[in-house]
């Protein structure tokens, strides 16, 4: 088994060496979490005025825009608190110092968030942690009501931390209320949870949920116990948020490792100790195979040839149980120049690239926003000149809502100073039309609208749809075709092409309305 699995290695690196001169996906998740739990990535601290706290979001969409990111996961819910204007969790304190006092001069972060990301063209993932309650029981902010006042029964304090206990049917009831209330109410494109479940092991404590095992464990095992408690939960908010919304996505992001091999013969081949089945009691697999979840982000943050969890065996392992739903790759940014693996600056690059050569991974998320600051290693230069070089839309899921959008067609264009302006139109009268995608072709070249580097502009649909095509050049004839998104990026037929004839030195444009 061991050389199979070292062929298994052999192949993907020779796979990868191929893939370098192959077009980059045209489809491709490319996102980057934003963490706001003890201020990590934004606010950059608490109590900023409104304007500042503003500007420093759009100040990093937009260096994660120049990145390539076609996606943010931005955590609206660190501690049983809210980064919006909930009627059940009092404000964070992460926004002001103060938990339950809303920002002044007074805006929601959440609504702003999801605007400016929609400008973009980019999808805005609602990040929530399900059971993190007070994150630090000595020090944290906790308004008078905060529901570890009002319903201290729920929680359990565990490492100077307070968790509702999810032993408790009326937790999960409470849970599921909170993420359906922003489904229902923000414009939001996904829901999504990392790897907090049942919290992570301190080595001589154990969780102190005997209480509730005792009255809702009816005899089975513990462990087994703890499992079927957060599948539950996961089953139930699935359920609640395709009813409120059916095209909003559920992703979750575990801990890179499900079960060793030693343990579990559907395993992977690593000796991590910690993995999510037996010490956070989430059971990913079952969900992905249930179809309770959209995609899952792994977080694979080790290097390539780490003794006890390579990058390259989770890879592969990930690669094959996606069950039919989306796998996302979770790289550690972070973990950029901390040990000698991490300072060869090919190491996240080639991470990148071999998960592209598998076919059942589709894209990355990056931990997190602020490990970009300052380049390093050249990451950005990385991304921005050659992998993240043309945009990408992002993979389609085929079990949501697909209604594809009717094409666009062509109406206008004129010889402008400064590049080529051109005008569209649709006839779509649903709303489903979200987007635009612009290509060009050289006049000699056939219309391919597989290949990305043909992508002019991802564009916002807009009631007079134009673009100026600023690389332009006059004496050339190009061949334009332009297509539709809705919100999931199911995309259209082509137009009717708008094509170029010179004639005596004069431009004329020829397009099929």
């Amino acid at each position: 088994m061991l050389k199979q699995i070292l062929a298994g290695v052999a192949l993907c690196v020779g796979l990868t060496q191929q893939a370098w001169a192959q077009l980059p996906p045209k489809r491709e998740m490319r996102g980057v979490w934003i963490a706001t739990v003890e201020n990590i990535d934004w606010p950059s601290k608490r109590g900023l005025p409104t304007e500042q706290q503003k500007q420093e979001f759009i100040d990093l969409l937009n260096q994660m825009q120049r990145n390539g990111m076609n996606a943010v996961v931005a955590q609206v819910r660190p501690a049983t608190d809210a980064f919006y204007n909930s009627p059940y969790e009092p404000w964070s304190e992460y926004l002001t110092g103060v938990q339950g006092q809303a920002p002044n001069p007074y805006y929601d972060p959440l609504q702003f968030m999801i605007e400016e990301t929609h400008k973009r063209g980019m999808e805005f993932h609602a990040w929530f942690n399900p059971y993190r309650a007070v994150f630090n029981a000595t020090r944290s902010s906790v308004a008078a009501n905060h529901i570890t006042r009002l319903k201290p029964q729920w929680f359990l304090t565990y490492d100077n931390k307070k968790y509702f206990d999810p032993g408790i049917p009326e937790v999960r009831d409470y849970v599921t209320m909170i993420v359906r209330d922003v489904v229902k109410r923000y414009d939001i494109d996904a829901v999504h949870f990392d790897d907090y479940f049942y919290p992570y092991r301190v080595p001589g404590k154990e969780f102190p949920d005997n209480v509730s095992y005792r009255l809702y464990g009816h005899g089975i095992m513990k462990d087994d116990w703890r499992r079927s408690n957060v599948d539950a939960i996961i089953e139930m908010l699935s359920v609640a948020i395709k009813a409120e919304k059916p095209w909003v996505k559920f992703g979750i992001s575990p801990f890179g490792v499900w079960r060793d091999r030693s343990k579990d013969p559907e395993g992977s081949y690593t000796r991590g100790g910690m993995t999510n089945y037996d010490d956070l009691y989430a059971d990913i697999l079952k969900w992905l195979k249930k179809g309770w979840i959209d995609y899952a982000a792994p977080q694979l943050y080790w290097e390539r040839g780490h003794r006890l969890a390579d990058y390259e065996v989770l890879l592969n392992w990930w690669s094959q149980h996606g069950y039919g739903r989306q796998i996302f790759i979770g790289h550690g940014v972070y973990r950029l120049g901390s040990n000698p693996a991490w300072k060869n600056p090919r190491e996240l690059p080639m991470q990148i690239e071999e998960a592209r050569t598998l076919n059942t991974i589709q894209g990355s998320i990056f931990y997190s926003a602020k490990s970009f600051r300052g380049n390093p290693l050249g990451i950005e230069d990385s991304l921005r000149n050659h992998y993240y070089k043309y945009p990408a839309l992002r993979p389609v899921m085929s079990w949501l809502p697909n209604t594809t959008p009717d094409p666009p067609y062509f109406i206008d264009a004129f010889e402008r100073p400064g590049g080529l302006e051109i005008h569209w139109t649709d006839d779509d009268t649903s709303g489903r039309t979200k987007q635009y995608v612009l290509y060009r072709f050289e006049a000699h070249e056939p219309i391919n609208a597989a290949d990305p580097t043909k992508i002019l502009a991802i564009l916002p649909q807009t009631s007079d749809p134009e673009y100026k095509d600023r690389t332009y050049v006059k004496g050339k004839t190009y061949t334009y075709v332009v297509t539709a998104l809705d919100r999931l990026q199911n995309e259209s037929l082509l137009s009717e092409p708008l094509r170029m004839e010179i004639k005596n030195g004069k431009t004329t444009f020829i397009f099929e309305p």
